[in-house]
Parts: structure tokens; sequence; C-alpha cells
């Protein structure tokens, strides 16, 4: 798939330390409960990718699942794609950034949160930046209790 951002891999190493690389151009995953942005619980701005800058999830989207990475029930429109992972030996649904093609980590359905959308978007906090006052509640409703 093709992606707004193109870069080769020199070009990427070039803007993204070597931990960022690893995990969004290589599809790494960072340890849980490690990332900056697994308890960061802020009430408005954007989460951005960190390696294009598109925005990407709203605070208002995020909530506290206890998994160990930053969970969101939702994107900002467009800004996710979704593709098949059968890595591992099983079937999951990695998600990436819609500008750059950055890995940002899977999403699941169904696991009984009580969100708007019954999804967990499991994302590598290295994959992130965050813009504090950036869009935060526009709309899409917002973040469950915890």
């Amino acid at each position: 798939m093709s992606y707004p951002v193109q870069k080769n891999d020199n070009e990427w190493r070039a803007v993204l330390n070597r931990e960022q690389f690893r995990i969004l151009r290589e599809k790494g995953t960072e340890a849980p409960f490690s990332g900056e942005y697994d308890k960061h619980q802020p009430s408005t701005g954007a989460y951005n990718c960190a390696a294009c800058d598109a925005p990407l999830y709203r605070a208002n989207h995020k909530f506290k699942s206890g998994c160990g990475w930053p969970a969101f029930f939702d994107a900002v429109p467009g800004a996710v794609t979704r593709h098949e992972d059968r890595s591992l030996g099983m079937n999951r649904t990695e998600i990436v950034c819609s500008n750059c093609g950055g890995h940002l980590g899977h999403v699941f359905k169904g696991e009984g949160y009580q969100t708007p959308t019954d999804e967990r978007h499991c994302v590598n906090s290295i994959s992130l930046k965050f813009a504090e006052g950036a869009g935060g509640e526009e709309s899409g409703g917002s973040a469950p209790a915890a």
C-alpha cells in the first residue's frame, strides 16, 4: 500500500531514533507498562504520529484498559488504516498511520470494555506524540469512566 508520506529507510532513520524506527518502520512492540503514554490521561489534546505528526487520536477517546499500552476506543476519521496481521501464529488487525504507514499497534474488538465502539486500539507509546490542546474535544463522544 502507498501512503502520502514516502521515505526510504535512510530518510526515516534520519528523523526517528533507533527504538522509534524499530517500532514504527519494522513493526516492533515496546514492553508493556513501559511507555510514556500508558497512564497519561489528559482530557483535551491529540495524539499525533511520532513519525509524520499526523493527528491520530483525540485525548477524550483514550481509556484505561490495564493492558500496558495506551488504549483508545476510536481514531480521528481516516487517520488509521487496518491490515490483517497473521504473524505470531494468530490472526490480528494491525493499525498503521494512514499518512506515513508507521506501525501503531493492533485493534481488538468485543473485549467487553464499556466504550462506544467496543474496540481497543492498543498503541505503542513510542508511535505517538502528544499535542496539548490540539483538537481534543471536537467530536466523537467522551472517554468512559475507568
